[in-house]
């Protein structure tokens, strides 16, 4: 295990990469890890609702950059990401989760009936309200955070970005025939030196601002 100091000096090391050196790639060792922390993201009720794009065909992000509003990120990093997920869920996800569960821990599914309608209910209620795919976007940021650190940890660089038109992305990468559209990016690699950002102080409130003990 790492060491709280370790943790910490992984956190302010990490920052918003703006410039990617294009002529750094990540190992594929640690880009096996990488991948491994985003198959074990906890989510709501454990239903995974995503999938991860992993995008490294560089005439393929070139075609995303105009819709990334030309940030370089995108076409430079070693690896980009795209978290995508469902337009529509439907009980089917659901029944493959629980498969999944049986295959894993054992049991029948007949034994989680009660799980099982528990989650159909939950998720018909969302659908009633038409908040489904917020919902699991607000998983996939789970996804986001948990990558983050994880690269951070790796010495890796990161660049989470809500700057990109996600019917384009959509349309590029044939996600909507897939009933998925992407939610967020973060694409992967390591730092140009040219980079001024990396060398900037980090701006944050305090902890004292933030954190409230009761």
């Amino acid at each position: 295990m790492t060491t709280p100091s370790d943790l910490i000096s992984a956190l302010n090391w990490r920052y918003a990469c703006k410039v990617f050196d294009p002529s750094k790639k990540i190992p594929a060792e640690t880009w096996a890890a990488l991948e491994e922390s985003l198959v074990l993201t906890p989510s709501s009720f454990g239903m995974q609702p995503w999938k991860f794009l992993v995008i490294q065909d560089p005439e393929l992000r070139e075609q995303l950059v105009p819709h990334a509003w030309r940030q370089r990120q995108v076409a430079d990093a070693s690896h980009l990401v795209v978290m995508a997920v469902p337009t529509a869920m439907s009980e089917a996800h659901i029944d493959a989760n629980i498969l999944r569960m049986t295959e894993v821990r054992g049991g029948t599914a007949d034994a989680l009936m009660g799980f099982r309608k528990m989650v159909a209910g939950f998720r018909e209620g969302l659908e009633a309200k038409g908040e489904l795919q917020q919902w699991a976007k607000l998983q996939a940021y789970i996804a986001l955070g948990q990558f983050m650190l994880a690269a951070a940890m790796l010495g890796i660089d990161t660049c989470p970005m809500e700057g990109f038109v996600p019917e384009k992305f959509d349309e590029v990468l044939g996600l909507s025939a897939q009933g998925l559209t992407a939610a967020v990016l973060c694409p992967a690699g390591y730092r140009h030196e040219d980079d001024r950002y990396a060398v900037l102080p980090k701006v944050r409130f305090t902890a004292a601002d933030v954190i409230v003990h009761r």
